[in-house]
């Protein structure tokens, strides 16, 4: 299973410096939602990767190789948390590096982006597996243009409305919500998990 993982990185390896590159950029422009940058780069690498396997018909090679659907699903869901871990400490040592900032709630700012990245992962996956990364990237457009429509003419201080929730919840101390924030998304991630390797199983290629 650890090569299936090191495949999804092996695969992207002509864009890794670009994604590094990219966010050394971010950086120095002083980009303010670290937040933001660390869900956005973990989900583009994790659906890139994922978008690979179905290039070329990809996925027929990988069933003829000696692993188990179901570890080829597992590999997907731990290589994102993984993925996730590694483009946080990319991120946030180099803002500490470039900026010299150290962020008062640092460990909680990595809790959220993991949290995050759980949580759209476990919509995203199942949805792969149904139907095709080219399918979700279109619904993710209409929702980006759904956002848009909002910002524009309901709600168009939503960004800021967003940015003061996620400060407010960083500040909370109550560790008991955050056992159960995290208790949830950990349930929701490993029904997601038991669903994809289902649709998975009885998906024919």
């Amino acid at each position: 299973m650890i090569n299936l993982i090191l495949k999804d990185v092996l695969i992207q390896k002509k864009v890794n410096l670009f994604y590094i590159a990219t966010i050394i950029i971010y950086l120095l422009a002083g980009i303010s939602s670290l937040i933001f940058l660390g869900f956005l780069y973990s989900v583009i690498f994790i659906l890139n990767a994922f978008a690979y396997d179905e290039k070329d018909n990809a996925n027929i090679l990988l069933n003829s190789l000696p692993y188990t659907r179901k570890e080829i699903v597992t590999s997907k869901y731990i290589g994102s948390l993984i993925f996730t871990t590694i483009f946080i400490f990319i991120i946030y040592i180099g803002d500490f590096f470039l900026n010299g900032k150290e962020a008062l709630f640092i460990w909680k700012e990595m809790l959220l982006i993991i949290g995050l990245v759980m949580i759209a992962m476990s919509f995203m996956f199942p949805f792969s597996y149904k139907f095709k990364t080219q399918y979700l990237l279109i619904a993710s457009g209409a929702l980006f243009g759904i956002y848009m429509l909002t910002i524009k003419f309901f709600i168009p201080n939503f960004n800021s409305k967003l940015g003061e929730l996620t400060q407010r919840f960083l500040a909370l101390q109550e560790t008991q919500m955050y056992f159960v924030a995290i208790l949830t998304i950990v349930i929701l991630y490993i029904g997601s998990w038991l669903l994809s390797i289902r649709i998975y199983e009885r998906k024919a290629f």
